[in-house]
């Protein structure tokens, strides 16, 4: 998911996701350990989403601030 796109959610929808790809994250890591896993760069794939998740709350949070 870009970060056009993850802006254009509401934060609701934001922190949903973050919730799911972090527990996808975990999974796939749990699949990785015992050698079960068929898309290795699904893992990196994942820890971009949920940084750009993570960086637009911030963005957010900052903004209300001012």
């Amino acid at each position: 998911m870009k970060a056009f796109e993850v802006r254009n959610l509401s934060e609701q929808d934001i922190r949903t996701k973050l919730e799911e790809a972090q527990e996808e994250l975990f999974n796939l890591r749990f699949q990785l350990s015992i050698g079960q896993v068929k898309d290795v760069n699904r893992i990196s794939g994942l820890k971009r989403d949920i940084a750009r998740f993570k960086t637009v709350l911030r963005e957010r949070e900052l903004a209300a601030l001012q």
